[in-house]
C-alpha cells in the first residue's frame, strides 16, 4: 500500500524521465532508411528507438507521386530507469480520504487545430469518472472543420495515447485569404489589453499563440501578458469575443513612518471614581513615572513604493511614503541606530508639542506664597502640597498638582492641571492647561483647557473653554452662572438656578480649526494663480520651441524651471486640500457631536447654542439631552457619558 508521498516520488520521477527522454522527427524514402536517420541524431543503436509513424509515404509510379517516410523516433528508456506507472500503486489515504482530495470529473477533449502546414489534434485523458475520447469524435471535428484528408491509423494512435500534446494529422485545402483576424483593444488607460479574433473561413488557418503573441509586440503590448489566457482561448477559442490578454501592474504606495509609544498619549478616556457620591482625586493616578534607560517611543521607518507598469510598458510612479521626525525633548536620547527614544532620567514622561520629554518633579512642600519664594517657573512637574496664595503665579511645562486651593492666581502648564480642593478665581484668577482640568469646584475663575475641564461639585459664575469636554459629576454637581464653551459635550447633573441666573452654554465651534482652514483655503487660492501664470509661460515657450525647433540656452533653462516649480506647486497644493479636507470632515463633525446634558434639571435663564443653533430655556426641564437637529435645537432623553470616567489608577 503506498501513501501519498509515494505518488509525489512517482511524479517526481517521471518528470525526470520525460525530460532525459529525447525524439526526432525524421524523414526518408523508406522506413529503414528513415529509422538510420534517426539512429545517427539520437546517436543510439536500432535496437534502443521505438517510433511513431506519422506518414507512410508512397514509392510512386515510376517516380510521379512519391511521398518520403515521416515519424517520430523516442529513445527507450533504460531497465534501470523504468518509472513505475499509477496502475502499480494501490493507494490508502484514509477513511475519509484526507491524504489528497478527490478530482472532479471531466470528459476528455479533443481539439483541433488547423495551421497553414495542416491539420493538428490534440487528445487530452479524462478525469476521474469523465469519459474518453473515440475515433469517432475526432473525424466529426475533422469534418466540421472541413479536413478531408486524414491518417486513421495515426488518430487512433493519438486518440489512445491522449498524452495532451499536438501531432499533425491529416492536410487540408487551405486558403490564405480566410484566415482568422486578430484585432486588439487597449483600454483602462492602457491597464488593460484585450484581443479580438474572428473565426477563420472556409480553407481558413487558426491563429497560433506565437502569432499572438508577435501581433500584440508590434502594438506595443509588453507587459502583463496572460499567456494561460491566451493558451485557453487557443484550446476552447470563442471567437468575436474581447479576451483579456494583458493587464498593467497598478503603483502601490509605500506606507508613512509612524512612531509607536510605550505610554500612554490619548487622553480622550477620562476616568473618575467616585465614593458615596464624592470624586476621590487620592486615588488619581495621571503621572506616567518612567526610569532612566527605559525605552519610550520606537520608529517604524516609511517603505518605498512599488512602480506599476501599464501593458505598454509604461512606468507608473508610486510615491514613497512620508517620514515622520522623532523628535527628542529633554532629558532623553536616541538609541544608535536612531530609531528608539530613551529615557535619560528618572521622572515623568510627557508628549508635548510632539516631543518626548522625562521631567522630573518640583515639589513646594507648603503654600504657594512668600515664605515659599514667590512665583514658580519650573521645566517639569511641579507639585504644591498647600494652596496657591492670591496674586501668586505657577508655571510648568509638566503637570501641576496642588493639594490645596487655588485663589486669584495664575496657573499656566503645558500638562493637566489637577487641584485636589477648588479654584475661586474672585473674578480674576486665570488656569491655562495644554491638557485639561481637574478641580473639586471652580467659582469666579477663568479656566482654558486643550482637551477637558472636570468639577465633581460644580462650576459658578466662571468663563471656562474646553476644546473637548466640560463635565460635572457628583451630588452637587451643578453650573450656574457664567459662560461656558466646549467643542464637544457640556455635562452636568444641573444647568441654572431657581433665582433664573444667565448661564451661557456654547457647544460645536472650534475657532481654532476655522481660522486654520480659511488661513489654508487662502493659500490654495494663491498656489492657484501661481500655476495658471506657470502654466501660460511653459506654453509659450513650448510654442516658440516648436517654430524654431530649439530654445536659446536661456529659455531652454527657464522652461526647465518653469516645470520643476509646477511641479512644485502641484505637490503642495495636493497636500494642502488634504488637509483642507479632514479639517472640514472635523468641522463638518462637530455639528453631530455637539451636545449639552443635564441629568438632573435645566431651569429657566439658561442659555444654549450648539453651532448655529439657539435655544433660551423658559420652562424647567428634567433628566434631558440638547442636540442641533436640522440647524434647531432639540431636546432629546437624557444621554450618559460614553465610557468609563473614573480616574486611571
Amino acid at each position: 500500500m503506498v501513501e501519498l508521498e509515494h505518488l509525489r516520488v512517482y511524479m517526481r520521477k517521471q518528470a525526470e524521465g520525460d525530460r532525459k527522454r529525447r525524439s526526432v522527427q525524421v524523414t526518408g524514402p523508406t522506413l529503414e532508411e528513415a529509422l538510420l536517420q534517426a539512429s545517427i541524431e539520437l546517436n543510439i543503436p536500432l535496437k534502443q528507438i521505438e517510433y511513431e509513424v506519422l506518414d507512410k509515404g508512397s514509392r510512386g509510379t515510376f517516380g510521379v507521386g512519391k511521398k518520403d517516410c515521416i515519424l517520430i523516433a523516442y529513445e527507450v528508456k533504460k531497465e534501470e530507469e523504468k518509472i513505475l506507472a499509477p496502475e502499480d500503486f494501490e493507494f490508502s489515504f484514509g477513511a475519509e480520504g484526507a491524504g489528497m482530495s478527490k478530482p472532479a470529473d471531466a470528459d476528455g477533449e479533443a481539439i483541433i487545430r488547423l495551421y497553414a502546414d495542416g491539420a493538428w489534434l490534440k487528445v487530452t485523458p479524462p478525469i476521474g469518472k469523465g469519459r474518453k475520447i473515440n475515433d469517432k469524435i475526432v473525424i466529426e471535428n475533422l469534418h466540421n472543420r472541413t479536413v478531408r484528408q486524414y491518417d486513421h491509423a495515426l488518430i487512433s494512435r493519438v486518440v489512445k495515447r491522449a498524452e495532451a500534446t499536438f501531432v499533425k494529422v491529416g492536410e487540408f485545402l487551405y486558403n490564405p485569404a480566410n484566415d482568422s483576424i486578430l484585432t486588439v483593444d487597449i483600454t483602462d488607460f492602457e491597464m488593460k489589453a484585450y484581443v479580438i479574433v474572428s473565426p477563420p473561413g472556409p480553407g481558413g488557418a487558426d491563429l497560433g499563440k506565437e502569432q499572438i503573441l508577435g501581433f500584440m509586440k508590434n502594438n506595443s503590448i509588453v507587459h502583463g501578458v496572460k499567456e494561460e489566457a491566451i493558451d485557453e482561448f487557443l484550446d476552447h477559442p470563442e471567437h468575436g469575443k474581447p479576451i483579456l490578454v494583458a493587464e498593467g501592474t497598478k503603483p502601490e504606495n509605500g506606507k508613512d513612518a509612524k512612531i509607536i509609544y510605550n505610554f500612554e498619549i490619548d487622553r480622550s478616556k477620562i476616568k473618575l471614581k467616585e465614593k458615596n457620591g464624592r470624586v476621590d482625586f487620592k486615588e488619581m493616578n495621571l503621572v506616567q513615572n518612567v526610569v532612566e534607560g527605559q525605552a519610550l517611543a520606537k520608529k517604524v521607518p516609511y517603505e518605498e513604493g512599488t512602480t506599476g507598469r501599464t501593458v505598454t510598458g509604461k512606468l507608473l510612479p508610486a510615491k514613497s511614503g512620508k517620514d515622520v521626525k522623532l523628535n527628542v525633548g529633554k532629558n532623553c536620547r536616541l538609541s544608535e541606530d536612531g530609531m528608539t527614544v530613551i529615557a535619560g532620567i528618572n521622572g515623568q514622561v510627557i508628549l508635548a508639542a510632539e516631543k518626548i520629554n522625562v521631567e522630573p518633579i518640583y515639589v513646594v512642600e507648603g503654600d504657594v506664597d512668600l515664605h515659599s519664594g514667590g512665583n514658580v517657573v519650573f521645566l517639569g512637574t511641579v507639585l504644591v502640597k498647600g494652596s496657591v496664595d492670591d496674586g501668586f503665579k505657577v508655571k510648568a511645562a509638566g503637570n501641576i498638582e496642588v493639594m490645596g486651593n487655588v485663589g486669584k492666581c495664575e496657573l499656566d502648564a503645558e500638562g493637566d492641571i489637577i487641584v485636589h480642593q477648588g479654584i475661586t478665581g474672585k473674578g480674576g484668577g486665570d488656569v491655562h492647561s495644554g491638557r485639561s482640568v481637574w478641580a473639586k469646584f471652580i467659582e469666579n475663575a477663568r479656566i482654558e483647557a486643550s482637551e477637558y475641564v472636570v468639577a465633581s461639585e460644580g462650576i459658578i459664575n466662571s468663563q471656562v473653554n474646553a476644546n473637548k469636554m466640560i463635565i460635572c459629576q457628583g451630588k452637587r454637581a451643578t453650573i450656574v452662572g457664567g459662560k461656558l464653551r466646549a467643542v464637544e459635550h457640556i455635562h452636568a447633573k444641573t444647568l441654572g438656578s431657581v433665582a433664573g441666573s444667565e448661564t451661557i452654554l456654547e457647544v460645536g465651534y472650534d475657532p481654532a480649526s476655522k481660522s486654520r482652514l480659511a488661513e489654508m483655503e487662502e493659500t490654495t487660492d494663491v498656489i492657484d494663480k501661481e500655476i495658471e501664470e506657470i502654466i501660460l509661460n511653459i506654453r509659450t515657450l513650448q510654442n516658440i520651441q516648436r517654430e524654431k525647433k530649439k530654445l536659446p540656452e536661456d529659455k531652454a533653462a527657464y522652461l526647465v524651471a518653469l516645470t520643476e516649480k509646477h511641479s512644485e506647486l502641484s505637490v503642495r497644493k495636493e497636500e494642502l486640500l488634504e488637509e483642507i479636507e479632514k479639517l472640514q470632515q472635523y468641522l463638518s463633525s462637530l455639528r453631530t457631536i455637539g451636545k449639552i446634558s443635564a441629568s438632573g434639571k435645566v431651569f429657566p435663564g439658561v442659555k444654549i447654542s450648539i453651532k448655529e443653533a439657539a435655544l433660551e430655556v423658559r420652562n424647567e426641564f428634567k433628566a434631558v439631552t440638547f442636540i442641533n437637529e436640522l440647524s434647531m435645537v432639540k431636546m432629546t432623553k437624557f444621554e450618559e457619558l460614553e465610557g468609563d470616567f473614573t480616574p486611571k489608577q
